[in-house]
Formats: structure tokens, C-alpha cells, sequence
């Protein structure tokens, strides 16, 4: 599918140097696979995410009295 997006001219060169670098005639394929490393390392932040948030609540009550315990001693040192 064909768009178009706005790149800086020196974004641009570097681009042309890097496909030229490669055979390439074009900078779309390294476009296409800068866009494809993006998403999925977001894709994969939001499962992260998700997963943090899932274990919302779930510490036992002597994990939960000794994390009490380190921030009330932590707070206690502060000025």
C-alpha cells in the first residue's frame, strides 16, 4: 500500500544511504521493518503492562506487612 509520511531531509538521506548500503533502490522495505520492530516491541510493552496490572492485590499478609514496614522505615528517614 503506498502513503505518504513526512521525514526530515537529513532522515531522508540516511535512509537512501542505507538502502543504496543494502541494493536497495528504495527505503521502504527498511521502513516497513522499522515499523514492524516498533509495533511489536509495543505490542509486547502493553502485554507487560497488562501483566503488572494483573498482580494488582496479590501480595500475601506477610509480604504485604514487610513491605509496609521497609516504606514506614523509609519515611521515617525522610527530612
Amino acid at each position: 500500500m503506498r502513503t505518504t509520511i513526512e521525514l526530515k531531509d537529513e532522515s531522508r538521506a540516511r535512509l537512501l544511504e542505507m538502502a543504496a548500503r543494502r541494493g536497495e533502490k528504495r527505503f521502504s522495505i527498511i521502513i516497513d521493518e522499522a515499523l514492524d520492530l516498533y509495533l511489536r516491541a509495543a505490542e509486547a510493552g502493553e502485554g507487560r503492562r497488562r501483566a503488572a496490572l494483573a498482580l494488582r492485590g496479590r501480595l500475601g499478609a506477610g509480604e504485604a506487612d514487610r513491605l509496609r514496614s521497609a516504606a514506614s522505615a523509609l519515611r521515617g528517614s525522610w527530612r
